[in-house]
């Protein structure tokens, strides 16, 4: 299950073949700037094994991010994440930092955001957020998210959530 290519981007699974890319990704240190530290080789390795689990386990992960031409953007995409011991829906979003603030992240959080409502059916959809993170506070806005609280995301580190809660179609009720 893939969201539908928007205007400018498409969103494919990721492969083991696209280490290449997303160890340059997240080896970045400004696009980690607000994590611990960039990922290694390894690290990237292990992330894209984690996602390939995770469309095998659920279905969605986070996807690789291409221009309609195909040039690699970053990644995006749906993974369950914990924030105060409580598992929620997360959407989740980097790219190339020669390629940020083009709307990019935007874009692909949208799709990510409608398929999560439209299609998996999910009550909500949150962006677990660095404090100091404005710009992915401001993607998460643009895609209809306002701040909920303060909380402590995996690691013990303290984030902002930012949510979206869908209200079941008409005539459905909430499940």
């Amino acid at each position: 299950m893939l969201p539908p290519d928007t205007a400018r981007l498409r969103l494919r699974e990721m492969t083991r073949a696209d280490v290449d890319a997303m160890a340059a990704l997240l080896g970045d240190p400004q696009v980690m700037a607000h994590y611990p530290a960039p990922k290694t080789r390894d690290e990237a390795r292990a992330w894209i094994d984690w996602n390939l689990t995770n469309y095998a386990e659920h279905g969605y992960g986070l996807w690789i991010v291409e221009t309609r031409a195909g040039e690699f953007v970053g990644d995006c995409g749906l993974t369950w994440q914990r924030v105060d011991g409580v598992r929620r829906l997360e959407v989740g979003y980097h790219v190339r930092r020669e390629l940020q603030g083009r709307g990019y992240a935007s874009e692909a959080a949208a799709a990510c955001r409608d398929l999560a409502r439209d299609v998996i059916g999910a009550d909500e959809l949150v962006a677990i957020i660095a404090p100091a993170n404005v710009a992915s506070r401001r993607v998460a806005e643009k895609i209809g998210m306002t701040r909920e609280a303060d909380g402590v995301g995996d690691g013990g580190r303290t984030c902002t959530v930012m949510s979206s809660k869908f209200r079941p179609p008409r005539g459905l009720a909430p499940h």
